[in-house]
């Protein structure tokens, strides 16, 4: 079971985190900086507190909910982010690439801002909710989730774009939300 939730906690973060906001925010921070493992660093960081607090929210929800229902959430879920997955995200228009800050901390606090009501913040709750006697697990899951998808774009960002239009992309990712849905359906609760 600790492997199941530790591969579907990284996937679905990961896939969840492509063309989101924050991998901009990443591929931003690292045309301004040139410093990918400071940058990868401030979202290691931001992404545990933010997911450890996500998961711990789930994890009180799952009290209240019944395994079936949590089920059906984690489903709907996966649909939904096959769906919200194909509209392009940008960043706020008010993003000042400019700091007086070190690049950790700028990566760090716009990172953690950036993750506030996000996709991966979203699945992070439901996952904790879904795997609530793994908490540290998800946690787990979901930080090495949005390393995977964000270090690729620390370091080779500009490149990949031009190689892989991101909308090829984004219905790629699509179709592997819509596999978790099925997945889930037949293989939990």
């Amino acid at each position: 079971m600790i492997l199941d939730t530790f591969s579907i906690t990284a996937l679905t973060v990961a896939f969840a985190e492509i063309g989101d906001r924050t991998q901009l925010l990443s591929l931003v921070l690292v045309s301004k900086y040139r410093k990918p493992h400071i940058i990868c660093l401030a979202i290691v960081f931001a992404t545990i507190i933010n997911h450890f607090v996500s998961a711990w929210f789930g994890y009180q929800i799952s009290h209240f909910i019944s395994e079936t229902y949590l089920k059906w959430i984690l489903i709907i879920s996966f649909l939904g982010f096959s769906i919200w997955v194909l509209v392009p995200d940008k960043l706020d228009e008010g993003y000042n690439s400019k700091s007086k800050f070190g690049v950790f901390l700028t990566s760090f606090v716009a990172f953690s801002l950036a993750e506030i009501g996000d996709k991966t913040q979203i699945a992070t709750i439901a996952l904790g909710a879904k795997f609530s006697n793994e908490l540290g697990w998800v946690v787990f899951g979901t930080t090495v989730g949005m390393i995977l998808a964000n270090y690729p774009v620390l370091i080779f960002g500009e490149k990949l774009i031009k190689k892989i239009p991101l909308k090829t992309i984004r219905i790629i990712t699509s179709i592997l939300f819509l596999f978790l849905a099925v997945l889930t359906f037949f293989k939990f609760g």
